[in-house]
């Protein structure tokens, strides 16, 4: 019979030599990554995701660097001052459009924003309440002086008048002028707007029949900060026969400066959007 001795010897020699390289019992698995370095992380895309494993979940980070949590955008159209129908009629439910500080919606857009529940974003605002504004401008034949006076505040505070009429003191209807001033606003082609006649009730009740149109009858300093603070009032009516020009010159400076800025406040606005919604065509 053949000596086994070579045999056994060289089968306990590969066990010794498989013994020696093997892991002790209750290694740790720091000790593994020595021998079996892991794969380097994918390339940074995005913001933080969750990964499930079978045993539990971790945390994996591959935002790039300087990157901010924001969400991204569905669409950016920040570069129009109007967006129409045709720029949200593509868009999904729950999607989210970006849009400029002082962009306006149409109220076909409005609308569809509404029923898919769109996601307004705007771009932030660099240059503050201050910003230079559009606007819309109109009076009848009783607030057509205060008009003009009103005209040359404008110009001094750094905003631009678009000048809706009358442009004189023959006798005119107050609701053309409201009208127009209120669907200059409705439209875009301005950011606010503000009309004068007799008494102001008459134009704001004109100007309320205009989608998307919140506009308010002030007589004091404190009620037009009011109704921008807490109504986002977007245009202005006043009574050339209920106030003087010291006193226009100073509800006027206070409503443009003013903005709306708590939740509690859109939130409600937001409800008297709803219910105009109810009664359109």
């Amino acid at each position: 019979m053949p000596d086994e001795r070579p045999t056994r010897d060289r089968v306990r020699a590969l066990v010794r030599e498989v013994l020696a390289n093997a892991l002790p019992e209750g290694a740790n698995e720091g000790a593994t990554a020595q021998t079996a370095p892991a794969p380097p992380a994918p390339a940074a895309q995005t913001s933080e995701i969750n990964v499930r494993t079978p045993e539990r979940a971790r945390t994996v980070n591959i935002a790039p660097p300087g990157a901010t949590d924001e969400q991204p955008f569905t669409r950016d159209e920040s570069s129009k001052t109007v967006i129409t129908e045709t720029d949200v009629r593509g868009l999904e439910e729950g999607s989210r459009l970006r849009i400029g500080e002082d962009a306006r919606l149409t109220p076909l857009a409005a609308d569809i924003v509404s029923e898919r529940r769109i996601e307004i974003v705007r771009r932030a605002s660099r240059r503050g309440s201050r910003a230079h504004k559009r606007v819309a401008v109109g009076a009848d034949h009783g607030g057509y002086k205060m008009k003009e006076e009103l005209k040359t505040l404008l110009a001094e505070l750094g905003h631009h008048a678009l000048d809706f009429g009358t442009n004189s003191t023959d006798a005119v209807d107050y609701p053309d002028f409201a009208h127009a001033v209120a669907r200059a606003v409705s439209e875009g082609e301005a950011d606010l707007g503000i009309v004068i006649d007799g008494a102001g009730i008459g134009s704001a009740m004109t100007a309320n029949k205009v989608p998307g149109v919140r506009a308010a009858a002030c007589y004091s300093v404190k009620v037009a900060v009011n109704s921008r603070e807490h109504n986002d009032a977007n245009v202005l009516t006043l009574g050339s026969g209920t106030i003087t020009s010291a006193e226009m010159r100073e509800i006027v400076r206070a409503w443009l400066l003013t903005e709306i800025s708590e939740e509690r406040h859109k939130k409600r606005v937001a409800k008297i959007e709803a219910v105009e919604r109810q009664y359109r065509c």
